[in-house]
């Protein structure tokens, strides 16, 4: 059975609500910040893979959408990526991004050194190390085709496995370690009780139009109005994706550019400097008038979509034989973040309540996503009050500049040990 490009995204879509349904049912799953497309995409990829043992008919999807919706995605994170925002979040942002920076490369050379120990690539390490825990399933995914040509067999396979894995780690240990340094500095916070305060992204949200007139307008009124507010959410979407797609155009330029140098990228570098520029020029002028939610909106559907469609076509079977060392490279990984918690993070983000509530988000996002991150940091919140420089400065960090240096740092490792 062949399946047109429609067909493979109408499927896509279906495994994506799957997933939702499944965090419903078990709670579990959205409580370690399992992401609903990475349910439904395995759940594809486990059937074929009782398929294939079987020699049953195997389906043939048209992936052609797969890398535009993974650059569209990288392309949202590029219109977040706000010089306003980072002089909001302060020295504690750059401070945080420098650590985070130079962990990032930790991973990598942790990953080599065990590698090596289990006589495989050096590339396998670095795989197995930021591209998917600090960079998550959609970075581990993306990068994957690089570390295929670069002599890694099943990379995406292998990408997935880890990444899940650091979810599923991130979010068990973030929390015990935040509680730990509270505890053990008695750090005082407000109190329980109070609500977390908004992520960054949740901030610069548009804001709602005023409240109506108190009177009751009559029903022609209430149609005008409901038709001026849908033609104006139509715009709002329409503008969205238009700029998403002329920094999709002007970013395939910029990466063709870029490999002419010789120097290995992945397609959507390109896209997200340029997003990242037109951003910037707009916050300066104001000409565009970017509705950021709505950009953030279109590439967690972009993210989402690509996710299900890359993991539906795994083959898990490359996974044979390398249980043992990606256990061992993970564990140790873990080792090595909680031990980066207690020095240098938590002392210099201040060594107070708001520093011990960054740490553990710190440990959730550079082990899993930012996900993660917020939901350790509100677990902490919900129980010993409110951390509202934590909730501006690890979200800044976690889900908008690390991707960039991460990028950086991955590329590097690729053009010296491919």
């Amino acid at each position: 059975m062949k399946l047109d490009l429609v067909q493979t995204l109408a499927l896509s879509g279906v495994l994506l609500f799957v997933g939702y349904g499944l965090q419903r049912l078990w709670p579990a799953l959205a409580r370690l910040n399992i992401p609903a497309p990475v349910i439904g995409g395995l759940l594809a990829s486990i059937a074929l893979l009782i398929a294939h043992s079987r020699d049953w008919p195997l389906p043939q999807f048209d992936t052609t959408l797969q890398q535009p919706l993974l650059v569209a995605f990288f392309t949202s994170i590029g219109y977040s990526a706000s010089l306003s925002l980072l002089k909001v979040g302060g020295p504690k942002v750059l401070t945080l991004l420098a650590v985070v920076t130079a962990f990032a490369v930790l991973q990598n050379l942790l990953g080599i050194v065990l590698a090596a120990g289990f006589g495989l690539p050096p590339l396998f390490g670095v795989l197995t190390g930021s591209v998917t825990l600090t960079g998550g399933p959609a970075t581990g995914l993306a990068f994957a085709p690089l570390f295929e040509e670069a002599g890694i067999t099943g990379a995406s396979s292998i990408a997935i496995a880890s990444a899940m894995a650091g979810i599923v780690l991130g979010g068990l240990a973030g929390g015990p370690i935040g509680t730990m340094l509270i505890e053990r500095h008695r750090l005082q916070g407000p109190g329980p009780g109070q609500q977390p305060p908004r992520s960054p992204a949740e901030a610069h949200a548009p804001v709602q139009a005023a409240q109506a007139d108190a009177s009751v307008p009559d029903a022609e009124a209430e149609i005008i109005e409901a038709a001026d507010e849908d033609s104006a959410q139509a715009r709002v979407v329409l503008k969205t994706l238009v700029v998403v797609l002329a920094a999709m155009w002007i970013g395939a330029g910029i990466s063709t550019a870029l490999a002419m140098t010789g120097v290995t990228l992945p397609g959507y570098i390109g896209a997200m400097l340029a997003a990242a520029a037109i951003r910037n020029l707009d916050d300066y002028t104001g000409w565009i008038g970017l509705s950021h939610r709505a950009v953030d909106t279109l590439g967690a559907v972009a993210l989402s979509l690509f996710l299900v469609m890359a993991l539906m076509t795994l083959d898990l079977t490359q996974l044979a034989g390398l249980a043992v060392p990606m256990i061992v490279m993970l564990f140790a990984q873990l080792a090595l973040v909680s031990v980066v918690c207690f020095w240098p993070v938590f002392q210099t983000m201040g060594r107070d309540y708001d520093a011990a509530v960054t740490t553990g988000g710190f440990l959730g996002f550079m082990l899993g996503t930012t996900a993660n991150a917020m939901a350790v940091m509100r677990t902490l919140v919900e129980r010993y009050g409110a951390a509202p420089r934590a909730f501006l400065v690890a979200p800044l960090v976690g889900a908008f500049f690390v991707d960039f240096t991460n990028a950086l740092i991955i590329t590097v490792f690729l053009n010296l040990l491919g």
